[in-house]
C-alpha cells in the first residue's frame, strides 16, 4: 500500500510500490497465502488531497482527525469494501467504525466513519 500526500505544489510519496497483477493463489485450508515477492502485499494507493481536506474541515473539526478518517475510508476501499448499495455500505460502515473505534480508544479521540449517514 502506498500513501501519497498531495498539495497544490507537489505530491510527496510516503511509500511507493508497483501493483502486482498475480491473482492465482493456491492455498490449502487453514493456510495463509505466502507472496512470492514483498510487493505482493501491496493493496494499492491512497491519495489524500491535504489542502482540499483542510479546506473542508468545519469549525471545530481537527484536521489530523479528518485525515485519519479519510485514510481509513480509503483503506477500506483498498480492502474491497464499497458503498454503492445499502448492504455494501453497511459492511463498509461497520469495518470503518471498528477501525476508528480502536484508533479512538488508543488516542483518546472520537473518530466517526466518513460514510456515516450515507444511506
Amino acid at each position: 500500500m502506498s500513501l501519497v500526500l498531495r498539495n497544490l505544489q507537489r505530491a510527496v510519496p510516503i511509500r511507493r510500490a508497483p501493483l502486482r497483477k498475480k491473482l492465482e493463489i493456491n492455498v490449502k485450508a487453514g493456510e495463509l497465502p505466502q507472496p512470492d515477492f514483498p510487493d505482493d502485499y501491496n493493496l494499492g494507493d491512497i491519495f489524500l488531497g491535504v489542502e482540499y481536506i483542510f479546506q473542508q474541515c468545519k469549525g471545530n473539526e481537527d484536521y489530523y482527525d479528518v485525515l485519519t478518517v479519510t485514510a481509513t475510508h480509503g483503506l477500506c476501499h483498498l480492502l474491497g469494501f464499497t458503498h454503492s448499495t445499502e448492504a455494501e455500505w453497511q459492511k463498509m460502515y461497520q469495518k470503518e467504525k471498528q477501525v476508528l473505534e480502536e484508533l479512538s480508544r488508543r488516542t483518546g479521540t472520537s473518530l466517526q466513519p466518513l460514510s456515516r449517514g450515507l444511506f
